[in-house]
């Protein structure tokens, strides 16, 4: 092959491929893997777990020519298994603005809804994260679970087994409230229990 023709050659194969990439990249973005299982409506009893969302990300497109009338997102029915039930006893609790730290009051609710668990230790815990609505979906699942996965290790941190829990993410989409107020969206970012026998 002539020695002036394959530089060319070459960078035209590595344009071409680059230019796929992008193509297939833009082409096939997913919605994020969703694992777990559905947990009731907030004060409904009888429903089970949701989905948790994979930490994968898939690069946007280069450019995306912005849409006349955008759809509502459509929402994917989960199974709600039915052997999670709110409990009474268990007390929710409530994180700061864009937090997943305990604080110094809501320590003394899971301390009481550690001793019950110890107490009752044939019963299965699921513990829920939600969220307020400001942030992406993505960010709010993610911030969620945060939230059930601190809430989960205080609990084993105070003598619960770690094999008794579940967690699972709700992140915005099970709101307790939904003015759009402060008190309204503390409220939402929470932490709540269901139970099972195991």
């Amino acid at each position: 092959m002539n020695e002036r023709i394959r530089p060319m050659l070459l960078a035209l194969m590595r344009l071409a491929l680059v230019m796929g990439l992008l193509i297939v990249a833009g082409a096939c973005a997913r919605r994020p893997a969703l694992t777990a299982a559905s947990a009731p409506a907030p004060g409904a009893p009888g429903s089970g777990p949701a989905t948790t969302p994979s930490t994968a990300s898939t690069p946007a497109p280069a450019e995306t020519p912005a849409p006349v009338a955008a759809a509502p997102p459509a929402v994917t029915p989960r199974p709600a298994p039915p052997e999670f039930a709110a409990n009474d006893t268990l007390k929710r609790i409530h994180f700061d603005f864009d937090k997943s730290d305990i604080r110094k009051a809501d320590a003394a609710i899971l301390d009481a809804n550690a001793r019950w668990l110890k107490d009752n230790p044939r019963q299965q815990l699921l513990v829920e994260g939600h969220c307020d609505p400001r942030g992406t979906n993505e960010y709010n699942l993610a911030l969620g679970e945060r939230r059930a996965r601190s809430t989960m290790k205080y609990l084993v941190d105070h003598g619960v087994a770690a094999a008794r829990i579940t967690v699972i993410t709700y992140g915005e989409e099970r709101p307790l409230c939904v003015e759009e107020t402060e008190d309204c969206w503390a409220r939402n970012r929470r932490a709540m229990f269901l139970t099972k026998p195991q």
